[in-house]
């Protein structure tokens, strides 16, 4: 492991930490594809399909830490919403990562690209305006939330995410959840559905501890300093910045896999 691989990795786990406490996203919509493009770039090794969502999984554990910690206060944390989705998702990520090592590259790439495209389209429905509605306000559809956590945490645990790129969008056009009131929860909920994914990645042996670790200083570091920034930033700005992230992912991975 030299010098160049270090910095390389380091700096794609604080730049995908950073905009993941940013945004209120495990990271892996941004880091998936960085980790499996820009080593190359560098004359270092590719990363295996496999590889990178074993590397995500674990990362995305430690980077949801901090972004749940920097929201703790304020009210930002709706623990019914959090308790309903998050058990779900935990369930539907362990299967996923642990019935991953049955897969194909072309496979998790493929279930990849169907997630980041779906997110994309949500992400640019119109949405009405609700965050004008106090957090002890807000109310939602508790079953309709566990039905769609459990089907997210399915398809993100085989790619080694946690689900935030796609709870986000389901949080904000169907459930109507404010916007700082999603980010927040969507990053308890990630670190939920991460520790179903992270045991599943591990017990199949999918990962890879060295860049794993590296990854993990960048996010405890980084996702803080994101969370930070995301409760000072316009709402809308943030929605479309997210937007934007996800749109040009899905449009690279699906020009691979064309």
């Amino acid at each position: 492991m030299d010098f160049t691989f270090i910095i390389v990795i380091f700096l794609i786990g604080f730049v995908g930490s950073y905009i993941s406490g940013m945004l209120g996203i495990g990271g892996s919509i941004i880091k998936y594809p960085m980790l499996l493009y820009i080593p190359p770039l560098f004359g270092l090794a590719a990363f295996s399909a496999h590889e990178v969502s074993g590397i995500s999984a674990i990362q995305v554990f430690f980077a949801t830490i901090g972004g749940v910690w920097a929201y703790r206060k304020g009210g930002y944390l709706n623990k019914t919403l959090i308790g309903y989705m998050g058990i779900s998702i935990l369930i539907g990520s362990f299967i996923g990562g642990f019935g991953s090592k049955l897969m194909s590259e072309e496979g998790i790439n493929l279930i990849y690209g169907i997630l980041a495209l779906t997110a994309a389209v949500m992400m640019f429905v119109p949405k009405k305006r609700i965050d004008h509605i106090p957090f002890e306000q807000v109310t939602f559809n508790k079953w309709l939330a566990a039905l769609l956590a459990f089907v997210v945490g399915l398809g993100a645990g085989i790619v080694g995410a946690a689900g935030a790129f796609l709870l986000v969008p389901i949080m904000l056009v169907v459930l109507k959840i404010p916007t700082r009131m999603t980010i927040a929860s969507s990053l308890a909920i990630t670190f939920i559905s991460s520790i179903g994914t992270t045991v599943g990645k591990i017990t199949t042996g999918q990962v890879d501890y060295a860049p794993a670790l590296i990854m993990i200083i960048a996010s405890l570091i980084a996702s803080p300093l994101g969370a930070m920034t995301g409760k000072k930033m316009n709402t809308k700005i943030l929605q479309v910045i997210l937007a934007v992230l996800i749109f040009a992912t899905a449009v690279k991975i699906w020009i691979d896999i064309i």
